[in-house]
């Protein structure tokens, strides 16, 4: 299977670095354990088995570790990212040098098995939330280093990214507004420096009661209001003083066993840390052939 999605082609310059710093991290100077019983033109086969239900997500990830080490390499696929995949189920085949296979195997399967997890994941809440046409947000809080692969894996799960990172979306949270003496004040300072440095980047400010979403309605100057640590009583009750020309997020305590009752409320979009932050690896192995 060749790489085909179009999160590869955006990102292939960020996924091959995130590949080569993993694969430095973890060989050094040398597999040495392989180096030492393994003859480095010996080829051999290896198959990925599912070893839970969920949904398999990484697998052009995988492709692309395993063909940095051995651009000879062949994969076989028989399930792809975002399909649903059950205990006992095979994934792909790859025939390669056994030094490539054994060398990339540890790191292959932290990638799928996070990845799988994530989207997993994802996709339980996204089913839960699909009749109320509201869109599942990631966030920010992802593992270090890996944030590419973490918000990929929420794509293939169904959810979508909310802004990647600080550099293309103006975010104003309580601290920003605290520090800057208040929500009209950061507004304000915002657009002012959005100007002055020719920036076209959207806005979206966190609000933590009545009394802030208020005057966020009155100063205006936003694209989108986060409702934080709102009920979902709340929310149906100022969801309507909002207009229409502001997109509304909800964020903050919303779980699996929630998520519906947020979706109900007329919200726009919901954010949840957990689909990244705390989530359960996907149990995979990779198995000599």
């Amino acid at each position: 299977m060749e790489p085909n999605s179009s999160f590869i082609y955006s990102y292939a310059k960020q996924l091959t670095e995130i590949i080569e710093n993993a694969l430095n991290e973890d060989i050094g100077d040398g597999d040495h354990s392989t180096l030492a019983c393994i003859d480095q033109s010996a080829v051999g086969s290896a198959k990925l088995l599912v070893k839970e239900n969920g949904i398999i997500a990484g697998v052009e990830l995988a492709e692309m570790i395993i063909k940095k080490l051995d651009p000879e390499a062949k994969f076989i696929c028989y399930k792809f990212d975002g399909d649903t995949v059950a205990k006992g189920d095979l994934v792909f085949h790859i025939e390669a040098r056994v030094h490539a296979l054994l060398s990339g195997e540890r790191l292959l399967l932290n990638c799928m098995q996070r990845m799988s997890g994530i989207a997993t994941q994802t996709n339980n809440l996204v089913r839960i939330v699909s009749d109320y046409g509201v869109k599942l947000l990631d966030t920010r809080k992802t593992t270090p280093g890996i944030r590419l692969l973490e918000k990929w894996a929420v794509k293939i799960g169904g959810g979508h990214n909310h802004r990647f990172a600080l550099y293309d979306m103006i975010m104003l949270k309580d601290n920003h507004i605290d520090h800057c003496g208040g929500i009209t004040k950061a507004i304000h300072a915002t657009q002012y420096y959005l100007r002055s440095k020719n920036k076209s980047l959207k806005i979206e400010i966190e609000v933590r009661n009545v009394d802030e979403l208020n005057e966020v309605l009155i100063c205006g100057g936003v694209d989108r209001i986060m409702l934080d640590n709102f009920t979902p009583n709340e929310i149906e009750n100022v969801i309507k003083l909002i207009p229409k020309e502001f997109e509304t997020e909800a964020s903050g305590g919303i779980t699996i066993e929630n998520i519906q009752e947020y979706a109900k409320t007329g919200i726009q979009y919901i954010s949840v840390g957990a689909l990244t932050h705390s989530v359960k690896s996907l149990d995979l192995s990779l198995k000599a052939t």
